[in-house]
């Protein structure tokens, strides 16, 4: 592998990996505070990308799609949980596997009411809409460097709010022994809400700004969430120091197996999770 297509697929595998952080993020806070399977989180995904092809649509902006389609997704997220999976949370494992694997459909068929069933793309904005020179003969596009600037940023935020405000604290202090935490006064209802909705957000986020580089079609979030899963597992589940080193580590293996090694390329991720298993099984990081 010569030198311009090392820098080209590092590039694309640190912005793969932050595209994933920004998905295992959501899911392993919802799972390690709330304790709630949720095969669904892929979904959001996808509707955060339907979202964004809509709003560009009707105003142009990509700007609008990605404040206005992730504020819309977290009152969404929100609303999900009021009405629904705050009855599951004491529900057995089965009973939220079974709720949100039915979310999975439910959504689908919305989003076919919709938006149909034809694959739809989302234009690059123009301000981003060049490429910046690597070495003389290698370029690499704008947008994917923004992409992973704002995940970047989000990333910075997440670990301040979960670390160093009080409502991160509550948050930890819910995770770490919910029965104490309410004891002490921690509304633990609404933290759950806030770290649900969180999620959800993250998650739209996530469909939105990956939308300009893919295609926006049915069954999206499907694909994405196996390797979410994944970063979860390897990195500890309720662990997001974890999801971002493992998110990192995927997009690493997932990007440079394909050019190094195409015919084992899809096994390579998985070979990964049952090393790291069997080598620490709580995953690289405890939550």
């Amino acid at each position: 592998m010569d030198f311009p297509t090392f820098l080209i697929q590092l590039l694309n595998s640190v912005q793969y990996g932050l595209l994933l952080f920004m998905l295992a993020a959501g899911l392993t806070l919802i799972f390690g505070i709330m304790g709630v399977v949720n095969l669904a989180h892929g979904s959001f995904y996808m509707l955060g990308a339907y979202v964004a092809y809509a709003l560009t649509g009707m105003t142009g902006s990509l700007t609008v799609a990605i404040f206005g389609g992730t504020a819309l997704a977290i009152v969404f997220g929100l609303l999900l949980e009021r009405l629904l999976f705050r009855f599951f949370y004491q529900r057995d494992h089965l009973d939220q596997v079974l709720l949100t694997f039915g979310l999975i459909y439910v959504f689908e068929e919305l989003r076919s009411l919709a938006w149909g069933d034809d694959v739809h793309s989302v234009q690059v904005p123009e301000l981003l809409r060049f490429s910046i020179p690597l070495t003389e003969n290698l370029s690499y596009p704008v947008y994917r460097l923004f992409m992973a600037g704002l995940c970047v940023a989000l990333a910075i935020g997440l670990y301040l709010l979960i670390s160093k405000t009080r409502l991160g604290m509550k948050i930890r202090a819910g995770a770490f022994n919910r029965d104490m935490a309410e004891a002490l006064g921690v509304n633990i209802k609404r933290i759950h809400a806030v770290v649900f909705a969180l999620g959800v957000g993250l998650a739209a986020f996530a469909g939105i700004i990956a939308a300009p580089i893919s295609s926006v079609y049915p069954n999206m979030g499907s694909q994405v969430l196996i390797m979410c899963f994944v970063v979860v597992v390897i990195g500890g589940i309720g662990s997001v120091r974890g999801a971002l080193v493992a998110a990192l580590l995927v997009g690493l293996v997932d990007t440079f197996g394909k050019v190094l090694l195409p015919q084992v390329a899809g096994m390579l991720v998985y070979m990964l999770m049952a090393g790291v298993l069997l080598w620490r099984p709580e995953g690289l990081f405890k939550s």
